[in-house]
């Protein structure tokens, strides 16, 4: 049963001439004003959840974006400002960029905020997709074997630090600590200073390609799925829910299909389904010329991924549309009677599942995402709320 729900945002300027006609996503240039704005606009749409009944704000790590498209570089600093401007909505990280980070730098700044916002900081991890923020900070993505093996290392040592009272790590990229004298003895185990106060640490990641490794890795260390953005659509979904679900079978803990997830959508609430295409299509298309070659919607050609870039190709090649997503299932869009009709099939679908996270599309402007937060929650949550006043009993 679906009980809780969250929205993300990735902290955005207010972009003008949007869609596949408008202004291409490379040529975009915001002053550095503009840029410290989106900051602001992150805390007024967190503000705008608190009162309105959401369980979870989602934020994501994001670095070099002069485009005005990402724009908060430290999720821990800025969900340690957000829970002093908030008072019920949990404030998630999605996601730490595990690579980016030296492991025992992230499992501390955590565990400072586990502690200081008395539980309110959901933790999250990634791989990062990227090149120019990841490989900027010295760490490999365009070798996808070598990113891998470094985040799944970054990730050990952080689950080390926050389960174990001292530990110790000899691996391909971290040795910890280093052998060296200190105060009369030989360094041999450290302990993380503070550790969290909440253990097992709640920990999400995001699922895309959806690979047996991934699932593995996943149920060893427990962790939550979020599966969203691209792969919200069509069988990806099923596939995934099983495939999560077999990996904790194999480390012996059954799940219900649905169970330990989250499944995000793109939203547009107005009089008719045609209505809300017709408001958020340029929204959409925006969204796609930010994400569509960054390996996240798989299934472009390489003369798809060219118009995009230029709007003079665009009138003429086919490019993915609102409608697609509509059909497919990743855009929720219609009436408030027509979403409750598709979320409650998706409840249905997956008896296991109780979080979905219902954001808008990049490009959308902060003062229509804010209406829509609050057409969703009053207009579509209610329609949910016998179940989330039971689990809350």
């Amino acid at each position: 049963m679906i009980t809780k729900f969250d929205s993300s945002y990735v902290g955005t300027v207010d972009m003008e001439n949007v869609g596949y006609a408008g202004t291409p996503i490379n040529d975009r240039w915001y002053s550095n004003e503009e840029l410290a704005g989106a900051l602001h606009n992150a805390v007024a749409y967190a503000k705008h959840m608190d009162g309105l009944g959401y369980d979870t704000f989602w934020m994501a790590e994001h670095h070099f974006q002069p485009e005005g498209t990402e724009c908060i570089p430290n999720l821990l600093m800025m969900a340690m400002h957000l829970v002093n401007q908030t008072k019920n909505i949990k404030i998630g990280c999605g996601f730490n960029v595990v690579p980016m980070w030296h492991p025992l730098r992230l499992a501390e700044d955590y565990a400072t905020a586990d502690i200081l916002s008395n539980g309110r900081v959901i933790f999250g991890v990634a791989r990062g997709y990227h090149t120019r923020e990841v490989e900027s900070f010295g760490a490999p993505l365009s070798d996808q074997a070598a990113n891998r093996e470094m985040f799944e290392e970054g990730v050990d040592v952080v689950f080390k630090a926050f389960n174990e009272e001292r530990f110790s790590h000899k691996g391909k990229y971290y040795t910890i600590p280093p052998e060296v004298p200190y105060r009369g003895y030989t360094l041999k185990e450290l302990t993380l200073v503070p550790r969290p106060l909440r253990l097992p640490v709640e920990c999400w990641q995001p699922i895309q390609s959806g690979s047996t490794r991934a699932f593995d890795f996943m149920a060893k260390h427990g962790i939550s799925g979020v599966i969203g953005g691209g792969s919200a659509e069509g069988g990806a979904v099923d596939r995934h829910m099983a495939e999560f679900q077999a990996a904790y079978a194999r480390r012996g803990i059954k799940l219900e299909i649905g169970e330990r997830l989250s499944l995000g959508f793109l939203f547009h609430i107005a009089e008719s389904r045609e209505a809300a295409m017709r408001a958020a299509g340029k929204y959409y298309e925006e969204n796609m010329k930010m994400f569509g070659e960054l390996r996240l919607v798989r299934a472009l050609s390489d003369e798809q991924i060219a118009a995009m870039r230029d709007p003079r190709l665009a009138a003429t090649t086919k490019l993915p549309r609102i409608e697609d997503a509509v059909k497919a299932g990743g855009f929720l869009a219609g009436t408030p009677g027509e979403i409750i009709e598709q979320l409650k099939a998706v409840e249905k679908r997956y008896p296991g599942l109780n979080r979905i996270s219902c954001g808008m599309a990049l490009g959308t402007p902060l003062a229509v995402a804010l209406e829509q937060l609050e057409r969703f929650a009053k207009e579509v949550m209610p329609a949910f709320k016998t179940a989330r006043r039971a689990a809350a009993e």
